[in-house]
């Protein structure tokens, strides 16, 4: 118990849990005094205080030791699918273990192997991945990576466009500048230079050109710059509006409630009537346990057949898998973004199904093309990794 208690309370806050929900506040404070020493650090007035500073970094580091510990002894709760020894590992070697280990791992160095304190003093650098600390701490920073996977392939083609303008660019600007100034211009990577820094609007003013034609295309370069750079910049941009106003909808005109077992209906007009189980089109990890027969329990298994009057009993599997099983009833309220539109033109992850539909005690099995109401019972099944 004492464990899986420390397990909840160091992962990110439930807001429900006051314990969980101030550890996330204490330890965003001790990163960011941690990290108010390491600027201070650069002032020279510090050198007055470095007693009190040295303190600080070392009662902060200590924080952050225990923690890494604490993070290390329950790391099988993190990965319940493997061994003890296994999600040990599997948590030191994965991106935000590393980080935590990075936060303090080069403040120690210097004291195990005291020969490299030159070079391991020079790692201390990496501190500011304390940073990404913060970040883990936030369910909210993960907007962004959410925002950059859901436009990956407008923000790829964004950036292959930039590029073959680059490349095009810098070969025209050798041509026409090689000979005027061959020391500037000596290869088709000079030019790659000069392309990148008036591409992108930073203007270096290192390189440039002094011919007249070499002059004429970098003003059409410069313009078709800034038009250039913003396509990504608008991708991303409409990204962050589309999934705030998605959070937001969700918010305040659906409502959400995790669910564990859904029961359905099955009458004469349900697509799965009179069909075998194993014939079913039903999402991997939802699972049919059982279904109530009039004053009998039948116990399914593939060559059982779904009759008219039979209560399906269906559960996500259990979240003990390396890929997590969510059900959830999302209630469809007035004004909501899904109201009369088909299943298909819905703006929902890939990782979620909609299962089924209650609607005015009816139960409806889904197509692509069912469309959605107000007040309808969503049941969603929502596949997480870790």
């Amino acid at each position: 118990m004492l464990k899986k208690r420390i397990f909840h309370m160091i992962q990110i806050g439930d807001k429900r849990d006051l314990v969980s929900k101030y550890f996330d506040y204490f330890i965003v404070f001790v990163i960011l005094l941690n990290l108010g020493v390491v600027i201070y650090d650069t002032f020279d007035s510090s050198v007055y205080y470095r007693n009190i500073l040295d303190t600080i970094e070392l009662v902060t580091l200590i924080i952050f030791v225990i923690e890494y510990v604490l993070r290390v002894w329950t790391a099988d709760l993190l990965y319940p699918e493997d061994t003890s020894g296994q999600a040990r590992l599997h948590f030191v070697l994965s991106f935000y273990g590393l980080i935590d280990l990075f936060t303090f791992l080069p403040y120690f160095m210097p004291f195990m192997f005291p020969s490299g304190v030159v070079a391991f003093r020079m790692l201390r650098v990496i501190r500011i991945f304390r940073l990404f600390k913060i970040n883990k701490q936030y369910d909210a920073f993960n907007v962004i990576t959410d925002v950059l996977n859901d436009k990956k392939n407008q923000i790829f083609s964004s950036v292959c466009l930039i590029f073959v303008m680059m490349i095009a660019a810098s070969l025209c600007m050798y041509s026409l500048e090689h000979e005027a100034q061959p020391d500037v211009f000596c290869n088709a990577f000079s030019g790659l230079w000069w392309s990148v820094s008036t591409i992108l609007t930073v203007g270096y003013g290192d390189i440039y050109p002094i011919t007249f034609a070499g002059k004429v295309m970098a003003i059409l370069l410069a313009f078709l710059g800034v038009g250039l750079v913003a396509i990504p910049t608008g991708i991303i941009s409409a990204g962050f509006v589309e999934q705030y106003t998605k959070i937001k909808n969700l918010a305040e005109y659906q409502e959400e409630v995790n669910v564990s077992f859904i029961t359905l209906d099955v009458d004469k007009r349900s697509n799965w009537c009179n069909q075998i189980i194993r014939e079913l089109n039903m999402p991997k990890g939802l699972l049919l346990i059982a279904i109530r027969r009039r004053n009998d329990v039948v116990i399914p298994n593939g060559n059982t057949e779904i009759l008219p009057g039979d209560k399906l009993i269906l559960c996500a599997e259990s979240v003990h898998q390396k890929d997590q099983i969510r059900l959830k009833e999302v209630r469809i309220k007035e004004k909501s973004d899904w109201i009369g539109k088909q299943i298909m033109e819905l703006d929902i992850s890939r990782q979620s199904i909609i299962v089924m539909i209650r609607r005015k005690g009816h139960v409806i099995i889904p197509h692509g093309d069912t469309t959605i109401r107000h007040n309808d019972l969503v049941i969603l099944y929502e596949k997480r990794a870790h």
